[in-house]
């Protein structure tokens, strides 16, 4: 039996799990993400961290595939990365963790190790293609084609959530763009589509005396039958699910699969999306299952480990 370390790096922690090669969590703890100096210090606090877990167990160092670790920017293949909210450009991140270790290293942006992890132990675990659809703060993308990641040529395969959806849209995204996808199918976006709604239409809902209207309200007054939150509901399932079909004609995955917080609404956004997008999708890929996630935040770990086989 072989044994790895997946890596999780976050702008605020680095969550650490030691797996053995066939998908068995044995270790999980966090440390905390030391932004200050332009991140310079991260790459040395995770390997030390590791070097800490590996006195804990007796396994003899050719025992150990490596580390993999994913990361909130792009990963080069001379081992260096970029992460703007890190302060991090061209910083030598995967010679410092073989330095630190003396383990192999591999990384990956962290949108890409979460659909391995999916891919490998999670919602997509079977299948030789999936698509992974983040639904969080803004909208994460993995493609994962032949168990093999689609990077691209510019490290930008699955940028699901800068697909142009809405030609008409005047307010910029983060991106810099108008009418990307997470400007609607994300939970900022889902918060969006409810006010504008609260302020267009004077239809009674729960949702005008809740304290914080974000996606976790939306979703609750949606089981509720609120009929102004069912409007929100399905127009934003509408972009999501024109976004999965321009994903599926491309790629044809053989499952999408959807996580990230709003995920957490269930059987009801499935339900939703799942109709939806087959009005949108190519003949061929309308009965692409849309599936949920399992593995929650532990995904990237998971994936971070399986980038090592």
């Amino acid at each position: 039996m072989k044994y790895g370390y997946g890596v999780d790096l976050g702008g605020t922690t680095v969550k650490m799990g030691l797996f053995r090669q066939d998908g068995r969590l044995l270790d999980k703890w966090e440390i905390d993400t030391d932004v200050s100096s332009g991140g310079r210090n991260i790459p040395s606090d995770i390997g030390r961290s590791i070097l800490a877990d590996m006195k804990k167990h007796s396994f003899a160092k050719e025992d150990y595939l490596g580390v993999g670790i994913g990361v909130p920017g792009q990963v080069w293949s001379d081992g260096t990365a970029d992460a703007v909210n890190l302060g991090w450009k061209r910083l030598p991140l995967i010679p410092e963790l073989e330095s630190v270790t003396g383990l192999r290293a591999v990384g990956d942006n962290d949108a890409n190790t979460a659909a391995m992890g999916e891919y490998w132990q999670g919602g997509g675990k079977g299948y030789d293609s999936l698509a992974l659809i983040t639904l969080g703060t803004g909208v994460g993308g993995g493609i994962i084609v032949d168990g093999k990641c689609l990077q691209g040529a510019h490290r930008a395969g699955g940028e699901i959530g800068h697909l142009p959806i809405e030609p008409n849209e005047t307010r910029v995204c983060g991106c810099g763009n108008r009418g990307c996808l997470e400007q609607y199918a994300s939970a900022t976006g889902c918060a969006r589509l409810a006010m504008d709604a609260l302020a267009e239409f004077d239809t009674p809902s729960t949702l005008r005396s809740c304290p914080k209207i974000d996606a976790k309200a939306v979703w609750d007054a949606v089981k509720a039958g609120d009929g102004l939150a069912l409007r929100v509901a399905d127009k934003f399932c509408t972009y999501l699910a024109r976004g999965l079909a321009i994903v599926a004609n491309t790629v044809d995955p053989e499952v999408l699969v959807l996580g990230g917080g709003v995920s957490r609404a269930g059987k009801v956004l499935i339900d939703m999306v799942t109709e939806r997008y087959r009005v949108y999708a190519f003949n061929a890929c309308k009965d692409t299952p849309i599936v949920l996630a399992s593995l929650g935040n532990d995904a990237g770990m998971y994936g971070s480990m399986a980038n090592l086989l």
